[in-house]
């Protein structure tokens, strides 16, 4: 059976920014569960759901959260899936709180923390955990950044040719 991901976010306000986890992750076929869950308003649900998360299905976790960002470590602290923190830029402070908040964990509690906003990274991080297991993800990636490559080249060979 594929391992599924859940994407979480804290608040439906950050839907726009984890939307590119969702279409990268569909992008490579890999079942997708999105909710919202806060580690401040609904901590016992959000535990719950990452203490049962591996068998639920699921082969990683990605957690968005903006401001004091907890979600990412409180996920983190009830499962040994992997979970990876979408920092969500909000208006306070250029979302550097967020950041800060998702990429320093205590020991024993990691959280590998992607950009600020950097929900398409989430998605191709998460498809590159499963892809350790699954041939047919591993695939699709090898061919994802062949075609990086060859769309760099394209463009340095435009510019090439062009006059200045």
């Amino acid at each position: 059976m594929k391992k599924k991901v859940a994407v979480i976010m804290g608040s439906d306000s950050d839907l726009p920014v984890v939307k590119g986890a969702i279409g990268t992750l569909k992008s490579f076929g890999i079942p997708v569960e999105v909710h919202v869950m806060s580690a401040h308003r609904t901590p016992e649900q959000a535990c719950a759901f990452a203490r049962d998360a591996r068998k639920n299905g699921f082969g990683a976790i990605i957690a968005a959260a903006g401001k004091a960002a907890h979600l990412a470590g409180v996920l983190a602290a009830h499962t040994t899936l992997p979970v990876i923190g979408i920092p969500i830029k909000s208006s306070t402070l250029d979302g550097l709180d967020a950041l800060l908040a998702t990429v320093q964990m205590p020991k024993g509690i990691p959280v590998a923390t992607v950009a600020i906003d950097g929900a398409d990274n989430a998605g191709i991080l998460a498809a590159q955990m499963l892809a350790l297991s699954d041939e047919e993800i591993a695939a699709q990636l090898d061919a994802m950044k062949e075609k990086m490559t060859q769309d760099v080249l394209a463009k340095d060979a435009a510019i090439q040719s062009a006059e200045f």
